[in-house]
């Protein structure tokens, strides 16, 4: 018997350690990497922006929605400095993601992200913005539009989730544990340093077949992963999904703004064809362009990726001007 506490304690020291070092690194990274942007308060969450161009109301607005497990640095890194002087942008930190925070009991399906971004874009008064969505960004853009037509004036998707897939991406399989309880658990204490010993071969999975770019910890926001709220967030946005896309994808025929898809040829992540190629064959005038690359192209190639939605931003230009004339006439 005298043997149990003792045996207790050894159990309890690895444990009480990572807590430790997690602790610390969350810490550490919200030192080097603090916000940038500000806040915005919207029904069930805060979220940050980061604004470009002053909020200039006379230039199209863009909203720019990143994907699983990423923050608005993947565009903050290479493709918003090459739209600069054309468009009001906006990135947003998903909640839960980056600084941004999701309120206790909030759910995390797309249909309240959704509303949370409808609620910012009033908020910020834009009108009818260009929606850029990369890979889960993807699918919470196209709920936007077909939850909230009147708040969305075109969709740019980049590598988009469109469609629900049978099996998660390896790199993702970590985030499916089922029991709130331990998913709390291990997110506070073999979560980040398993992400730490892991992160080679995951960013090698995300990104490749390109390489991941020296200074994307920090300039592209890699190390924000490193916390226990980021990973409970993802895990969250993940084990949503089977709950909400399923129905979406029935409804991509309503979709009534020009739609374009840009996708890379290599994605280890999505398939172009199960999510590009499928919601092109279901929305009517929708666009699909494919380039060499991966997953991560707002990162890897964020020439194309600008270039994409400049042509996006015309074709939603376009779209609206034949829709005045059409009512004048």
């Amino acid at each position: 018997m005298t043997l149990v506490p003792i045996l207790l304690a050894v159990l309890a020291l690895p444990v009480f350690v990572a807590f430790v070092f997690t602790l610390w690194t969350a810490r550490k990274v919200e030192a080097v990497l603090p916000p940038q942007g500000r806040f915005v308060d919207v029904p069930g969450a805060r979220l940050h922006i980061q604004e470009f161009d002053g909020g200039d109301p006379d230039l199209p607005p863009l909203l720019l929605v990143h994907g699983l497990a990423g923050q608005l640095a993947h565009y903050t890194y290479g493709v918003t400095g090459r739209l600069t002087g054309r468009y009001r942008m906006i990135a947003v930190d998903r909640a839960g993601s980056g600084f941004s925070t999701r309120a206790p009991g909030t759910p995390a399906d797309l249909d309240t992200q959704a509303a949370m971004l409808a609620a910012l874009i009033e908020q910020l008064k834009l009108e009818r913005p260009l929606v850029v969505g990369h890979s889960l960004g993807g699918a919470l853009a196209l709920a936007l539009a077909l939850r909230h037509p009147h708040r969305v004036g075109g969709l740019a998707l980049v590598a988009p989730l469109t469609h629900m897939q049978e099996h998660v991406p390896p790199v993702f399989e970590g985030l499916t544990i089922v029991s709130p309880a331990w998913r709390k658990i291990v997110a506070w204490t073999l979560a980040i340093p398993a992400a730490i010993r892991n992160s080679r071969v995951a960013l090698d999975q995300v990104f490749g077949p390109e390489a991941v770019p020296a200074d994307f910890a920090t300039r592209g926001g890699g190390l924000l992963g490193l916390r226990p709220g980021a990973f409970l967030a993802a895990s969250d946005d993940l084990r949503a999904l089977p709950d909400c896309l399923p129905a979406q994808e029935t409804r991509y025929g309503e979709l009534q703004v020009p739609v374009g898809i840009l996708y890379g040829k290599d994605d280890r992540i999505l398939d172009w064809r199960a999510h590009g190629q499928a919601l092109a064959d279901k929305v009517r005038g929708a666009t699909l362009q494919l380039i060499e690359g991966g997953h991560m192209l707002p990162i890897t190639n964020p020439e194309a990726t600008a270039a994409f939605i400049d042509a996006a931003a015309a074709q939603a230009t376009l779209s609206a001007s034949a829709a005045v004339n059409a009512a004048r006439s």
